[in-house]
């Protein structure tokens, strides 16, 4: 049977857990390098949804894991950046992570090369052990995602968010960061939120039906995100860009007030992932005042939300901020794929040509 998105989409409550029974087959290399090297500072890098779990995953090894961390867009590092501007940390301590499902993105591949040049150690997860990627790194990682023929990548994105995570809990408890306990507490966490993904999909699938009639009319669309959760942010705003083609925006939450908002319209939607962080009374604040100007105001969270209607969805599966992304990234992939299924674009072509992005893996 051919792939479709919607299909993909559903497919996590099964592909979620199998890929944390399996977790030892990519976590275990991880944390390995980590130790017998003694990495000092790991850099994440990808492009597209790769680059947005960068972002998580840079968050999840700075606050779980304790270890200086960054995520970089593969170009802009390779021409502007480097390893470590203080000269305090050898390359050799350095870690390039390259995050690529297909492990033939152009810029990706570039950047791991350069770091074998100089001198920093490079490592892979991908869904393709034989792709171009692994040509440039020490060790490369399976990323358990299985075939996703379609272009767009959802499931890809909710393996990679659940991998990086639990190779920092992996890390933390190696380095000290976290006891037995905490461990064990965290890996039961995430396993009973991966095992209820058919609920989340249910629930997410649910708000997107009562809501579609103001989303799909909308002419333009806000995400907002803080924290860790600013990563789920670009992968919404990705993921709802490429296939249902309304312009959509995303911001950093206090950022949307600097500005943006003296655009703010009846006829705009603004979205606000309510994460369970330092700015989540802010973020309140911030909802009812942009009720003012556009009744189409969501928030998506797994935080009690005060006077919460049907145009949020509050999850009934709650857990902490590090395991919440796994979650909130689904409304959006059904604003995404069924909402470009209800105005007849057709996610499983792209209609953009050009290979710009990735290698021909024939060649």
């Amino acid at each position: 049977m051919e792939q479709t998105v919607l299909g993909n989409i559903m497919s996590q409550a099964e592909v979620l857990p199998q890929v944390f029974a399996n977790r030892a087959v990519f976590v275990e290399p991880f944390a390995r390098e980590i130790s017998e090297h003694g990495i000092e500072k790991i850099i994440f890098f990808g492009s597209g949804t790769s680059y947005n779990v960068s972002q998580i995953a840079a968050y999840y090894m700075k606050h779980i894991a304790g270890i200086t961390a960054e995520a970089q867009y593969p170009t802009v590092f390779k021409h502007y950046e480097r390893p470590d501007w203080t000269g305090s940390i050898p390359n050799e301590k350095i870690l390039f992570v390259g995050i690529s499902q297909s492990g033939t993105s152009v810029s990706t591949c570039e950047v791991m090369e350069y770091g074998k040049q100089i001198g920093c150690r490079t490592l892979a997860i991908t869904g393709d052990l034989e792709s171009r990627i692994t040509q440039f790194c020490d060790v490369v990682t399976h990323l358990l995602v299985g075939p996703e023929l379609t272009p767009p990548e959802t499931k890809g994105y909710t393996v990679s968010v659940l991998s990086v995570y639990l190779w920092a809990l992996e890390v933390a408890r190696d380095r000290g960061e976290l006891d037995a306990a905490d461990y064990d507490a965290a890996l039961a966490e995430v396993e009973a939120l991966v095992n209820d993904f058919d609920q989340v999909l249910a629930e997410g699938k649910a708000w997107y039906e009562r809501n579609k009639g103001s989303i799909l009319q909308s002419d333009r669309l806000f995400i907002l995100g803080y924290g860790i959760d600013y990563g789920s942010m670009l992968e919404a705003m990705l993921k709802v860009g490429e296939m249902l083609r309304i312009p959509t925006i995303g911001y950093e939450l206090e950022e949307f007030s600097h500005g943006p908002t003296m655009g703010l319209r009846p006829n705009q939607t603004v979205f606000m992932i309510g994460s369970d962080e330092a700015e989540y009374e802010r973020m309140l604040v911030f909802r009812d005042a942009y009720k003012k100007y556009t009744p189409r105001v969501h928030v998506v969270s797994m935080c009690d939300v005060p006077d919460a209607d049907e145009r949020d969805l509050v999850f009934s599966h709650r857990v902490g901020k590090y395991a919440a992304p796994l979650a909130y990234t689904v409304p959006f992939q059904f604003i995404a794929a069924q909402g470009a299924k209800d105005i007849f674009i057709d996610t499983g072509v792209n209609p953009f040509q050009e290979p710009l992005a990735h290698y021909d893996d024939e060649e």
